[in-house]
């Protein structure tokens, strides 16, 4: 319509020149001269041709701002089309794609990129130099693979200084194994990729680069805080390759056990608390927990949160910091999760004590997303913006930094990493006969069931044990397990269980009680057992439909 216009507009003008050409010829009216007629008629050329050039002037500007926005907009939809958490085989072509499409936006288009996912920091923050990190990939792992498994992060400082510190520091501990990372967070691999080039595995590459490198003993490092979702869904991607390679063997996370209690505590609990409150003081230029207290100072701890029932384990870590002495010390979570860890629950616990400056600090591997925004940003849900609209502190200052660079850390990740080790090592150590094992009255009696993985173990809720029937000389235990991933057992090899007529043992439906009170149907089993304290066969059936071979052992609580 506009370009119609401008045509009418021009063919008026050229008209109007024409006429008055025409009328020049003729003879001027009484007081009229050449001149003024002339001056006349270009004077409106002048007006008129002015209106046409506006007019094409605001036709290009509209038509050039539609272009700006469906070049940003096809951007936002190329970077959503990456922001899943699944890899196709589209996925490396789609993430080239999207970084070229992004660099050839000027820099006011860039600022119009806004998608379901997609905003102009996706590629425009920096986050700190890639190629400081190594995503360790490489092939010629050799027999021994220590596989490091991260949730991950695109903030590229952090990646290289809190998981590539965790790593390194195992490479450095541990020098007969090949140490190689994974990330469960397909979406920040793909980030990765996209913005800087680096490619790092899923937990599913990984295990197919050991595979394809010939790996017989597979130890997996998780750097998750606890027995949570990630830690649960870990074990189930390991557990459709058990039978690949010699041995897998996960080892523990980095706070250990669950525990049943909201005030139980282990060792590692303790080690992580001193470390990171003694890291939050110096950072703070305080001498010590005490110095702190004194200014009336409070430091929080932000965790991720969970609805797993392991989310205990912030429960577990604020009696561990109240069994330390540290008064000031507090636990929270970005979810809320549980209630008492929520941000308007710690503001009314800190008000409560009475101090009146606040320090906040992430309970996280790394500094990514969560610690710069959730914690540190200017949003006001942010835990600062938050803490300051309370108007109840003098100050609230916040510590970027993540617990994977921090030294007693990652003495911690390897002490689990090493006892991991141990156990996917064969003993040759001596086993007891069958005479040397005391023979048991009937009864019932409290028994460990312990096993060859940590993928296949009793319910976290009854901490290993079993219940152990002997009735007649015949004993058998009944454990309840972790899920209900677990559909059969069979005392013996799996190549014997897939016989025809094989007696497989089928499931019970248990239920169990976590420490927060929470219940969870699971399945159950009832398993004969010959020899206490002695190694014995006991294959299992997964969802899938794959037998696995197993080695378990009962023995007295």
């Amino acid at each position: 319509m506009k370009k119609r216009k401008l045509a009418v507009i021009l063919a008026a003008v050229l008209t109007s020149v024409t006429m008055a050409a025409c009328e020049s010829t003729s003879v001027p009216e009484a007081g009229a001269t050449t001149e003024a007629a002339t001056a006349q008629e270009t004077e409106t050329v002048e007006e008129t041709t002015g209106e046409a050039k506006e007019e094409t002037t605001a036709a290009s500007g509209e038509a050039s701002e539609e272009d700006d926005k469906a070049k940003a907009d096809h951007v936002a939809e190329l970077i959503d089309a990456i922001y899943v958490q699944e890899r196709t085989d589209d996925t490396d072509d789609q993430c080239k794609e999207a970084k070229e499409a992004w660099d050839a936006l000027t820099d006011e288009q860039k600022e119009m990129v806004e998608g379901e996912y997609a905003d102009p920091d996706y590629f425009g923050r920096d986050t700190g130099d890639a190629s400081k990190d190594d995503p360790l990939n490489v092939d010629d792992i050799g027999e021994n693979e220590l596989l490091v498994v991260s949730f991950g992060t695109s903030f590229n400082n952090s990646r290289a200084e809190d998981i590539g510190g965790i790593e390194k520091y195992l490479a450095e501990e541990f020098p007969d194994w090949s140490v190689r990372r994974a990330f469960t967070a397909q979406i920040i691999i793909n980030h990765i990729q996209a913005r800087d080039e680096e490619k790092i595995d899923n937990v599913e590459q990984a295990l197919e680069r050991a595979v394809e490198n010939k790996v017989k003993h597979l130890v997996v490092q998780p750097t998750h805080l606890m027995h949570g979702t990630e830690y649960d869904e870990l074990c189930d991607t390991l557990a459709d390759y058990e039978d690949m390679f010699e041995s897998v063997t996960v080892a523990e996370p980095l706070l250990g056990q669950v525990g049943k209690d909201s005030d139980t505590v282990n060792e590692d609990k303790e080690s992580v608390a001193e470390a990171i409150t003694e890291e939050a003081i110096k950072a703070a230029g305080f001498k010590d927990i005490k110095d702190a207290e004194k200014d009336g100072t409070a430091f929080v701890f932000m965790g991720h949160g969970t609805s797993h029932t392991a989310k205990v384990t912030y429960s577990q870590m604020q009696a561990q910091m109240e069994k330390l002495g540290y008064a000031n010390v507090f636990i929270g979570t970005v979810e809320g999760e549980p209630e008492d860890t929520a941000c308007e629950a710690v503001i009314e616990k800190i008000k409560d004590a009475g101090y009146k400056k606040v320090i906040l600090r992430p309970l996280m591997v790394v500094a990514g997303d969560h610690a710069n925004n959730d914690m540190a940003g200017d949003e006001e849900d942010s835990w600062k913006s938050m803490f300051l609209a309370s108007e109840a502190f003098d100050s609230v200052d916040t510590q970027i930094a993540g617990l994977g660079s921090i030294k007693a850390v990652q003495e911690v990740y390897a002490a689990h990493s090493g006892a991991a080790i141990k156990a996917s090592q064969k003993s040759a150590g001596t086993k007891r006969t069958t005479e040397e094992v005391t023979a048991l009255e009937d009864g019932e009696y409290d028994a460990r069931f312990t096993t060859d993985s940590s993928m296949f173990h009793v319910n976290e809720a009854n901490a290993d044990l079993g219940k152990l029937t002997v009735e007649d000389g015949k004993m058998t235990i009944h454990v309840s397990l972790a899920s209900k991933n677990i559909v059969k057992l069979f005392p013996g090899l799996a190549k014997d269980a897939e016989k025809a007529g094989a007696k497989t043992l089928e499931p019970t439906t248990d239920e169990v009680t976590y420490s927060d009170g929470t219940k969870e149907e699971v399945y159950g089993f009832d398993i004969p057992v010959e020899e206490l304290d002695e190694e014995f066969d006991l294959a299992l059936l997964g969802t899938k439909g794959k037998w696995y071979d197993h080695k378990v052992k009962v023995t007295l609580a």
